[in-house]
């Protein structure tokens, strides 16, 4: 792939999470699967997570303190995630494709995120938003799995339930240290 400046990878980028919300095959030629392209999508991802962080805080609805909380939670989340992710990519011996698999998911993290922010920025809100949302992040999960890793249904469904354990674990151990990811993980409250 020719040297790209970082606008071009994330403009191209764009292109391939679109393709991978239509389920489009062409959306692995979008992104740039080297290191250079990992250091970018890290970058779009960091972004992102700063955004997420402190918009709450800007728009008056959390503490200057929750911030740094967000953003310990979103890192172990992530942590959790991906070692869910390489655990099962080992397994179906296809562990070569997680820095594949980590470039697409980090740019489809950044352009959901965005869009995210925008809706909340917006006053766009509510259990119907964050449900289509959710929908949304499966779609492309699934589609990073089945057309970027080449994943088999079996093997795509084993990624998706290894992802889940990823999470869960994630708000268990950060919900030993923060109330808010303890409510979280627990859907039957204390």
């Amino acid at each position: 792939m020719a040297q790209q400046s970082f606008l071009e990878e994330l403009m191209s980028a764009g292109r391939g999470v679109v393709a991978l919300i239509i389920g489009d095959r062409r959306a692995p030629s979008f992104f740039n699967f080297s290191q250079v392209g990992l250091v970018g999508s890290f970058i779009a991802f960091l972004a992102v997570t700063g955004v997420n962080a402190t918009l709450p805080v800007l728009l008056g609805d959390h503490a200057p303190g929750d911030i740094t909380q967000s953003i310990l939670m979103l890192a172990v989340l992530f942590l959790t995630q991906l070692g869910c992710t390489a655990i099962v990519l080992r397994q179906v011996k296809k562990l070569e494709l997680l820095r594949a698999y980590i470039v697409a998911d980090n740019w489809a993290t950044f352009f959901l995120g965005l869009f995210s922010s925008a809706l909340a920025a917006a006053g766009i809100g509510g259990m119907f938003v964050m449900l289509a949302l959710a929908v949304l992040v499966i779609i492309v999960e699934v589609n990073i799995a089945r057309l970027v890793l080449g994943l088999t249904p079996l093997q795509i469904a084993m990624l998706l339930v290894a992802q889940l354990v990823g999470v869960w674990v994630g708000l268990t151990v950060v919900g030993a240290f923060i109330p808010m990811a303890a409510q979280i993980a627990s859907p039957f409250g204390s």
